[in-house]
């Protein structure tokens, strides 16, 4: 399939969509619409990562595969008693 031939079904399905919205009155079902696109649109957000990001990830990957880490209760103690012993 040609690149104008796929911007022409593209065109087809967004005018169908249109049309078939414009007759809907159920508000309930218009707003739910309206967030599940709203939502779709924030997912399709790229991020580009520097290698330094890159690098990081992988090492936290790493870590996650090698059992070095903790759950968040731990991380939680943990943090309480760090703050206890700077109150000291």
């Amino acid at each position: 399939m040609s690149k104008t031939t796929d911007l022409a079904s593209v065109d087809n399905i967004r005018n169908g969509l249109i049309n078939k919205i414009l007759s809907f009155q159920n508000k309930e079902f218009l707003m739910a619409l309206d967030q599940l696109i709203a939502s779709s649109s924030e997912e399709s957000v790229v991020y580009e990562l520097t290698e330094e990001q890159e690098l990081m990830i992988q090492m936290s990957m790493d870590d996650i595969s090698n059992g070095n880490f903790i759950d968040q209760d731990q991380l939680k103690s943990k943090t309480e008693k760090w703050l206890d012993q700077k109150k000291i």
